[in-house]
């Protein structure tokens, strides 16, 4: 009876340690993509007033018809979304998107420092913004975790339709950066659209990807019958 209890121990123990190690890489790879795009925004897109979502691009246009503060306006788009997040996606997803929100600005803050300041056409800069979004955003929806603004909404259609999440960030953003026309110069409008038509790309390829799992020999010590 004894040894069926340390049996039983041992299985709910390997069973935590499974847990642990799959949250542990869950967070791990939130944090590389949030890094990643929190790079892109920073280096590449950000210098040239290029924006990376569409819920920027809506507290802006709270701000020009409404007159809403932009701080207020950009806190109530994503307090909202996160919402949704709440009940479409559930507490776990939300929590994972909190937590990419807050690294992507912390990744942000870092990659605004003196030492990470370059100089390059803005066409390069557009090209490395695109691609390092679109795989820093492409890691986090893996995760089922969005990147914050849109990409909830993204996430939200991809669950139920069962599409990849590249086509209605998008269709979504797009749209909004049209809107913003109106009052933005169309440069950067267009500038954006195209940031958006290379990262989608890039997030359904990272987003589909299948990568070949990598099998361990695991150790055991089994006791010896008496």
């Amino acid at each position: 009876m004894l040894d069926a209890y340390s049996h039983k121990e041992t299985k709910l123990d390997l069973g935590v340690y499974e847990i642990m190690k799959q949250l542990i890489n869950h967070y791990l790879l939130i944090t590389c993509g949030s890094f990643i795009q929190g790079m892109a925004m920073s280096l590449f897109l950000f210098p040239h007033s290029i924006p990376s979502g569409g819920s920027a691009g809506i507290a802006v246009l709270l701000n020009y018809w409404f007159g809403v503060p932009l701080s207020i306006a950009l806190w109530a788009v994503n307090f909202s979304l996160l919402v949704a997040a709440i009940y479409w996606l559930g507490n776990a997803s939300t929590i994972g998107t909190m937590y990419a929100i807050t690294m992507t600005s912390v990744s942000v803050q870092l990659f605004e420092l003196n030492i990470f300041v370059h100089q390059a056409p803005i066409l390069i800069d557009i090209l490395l913004g695109s691609a390092t979004l679109g795989i820093g955003v492409g890691m986090l929806l893996r995760q089922q975790v969005s990147n914050g603004g849109m990409g909830v909404l993204a996430l939200i259609v991809t669950k139920y339709r069962n599409v990849a999440p590249g086509k209605p960030l998008l269709l979504l953003n797009g749209f909004i950066f049209i809107l913003t026309g109106s009052i933005i110069q169309w440069i950067i409008v267009l500038e954006a659209i195209f940031v958006q038509f290379i990262s989608t790309k890039l997030i359904n390829i990272v987003y589909n990807w299948r990568f070949p799992r990598i099998y361990f020999p695991v150790l055991s010590i089994r006791k010896k019958k008496s």
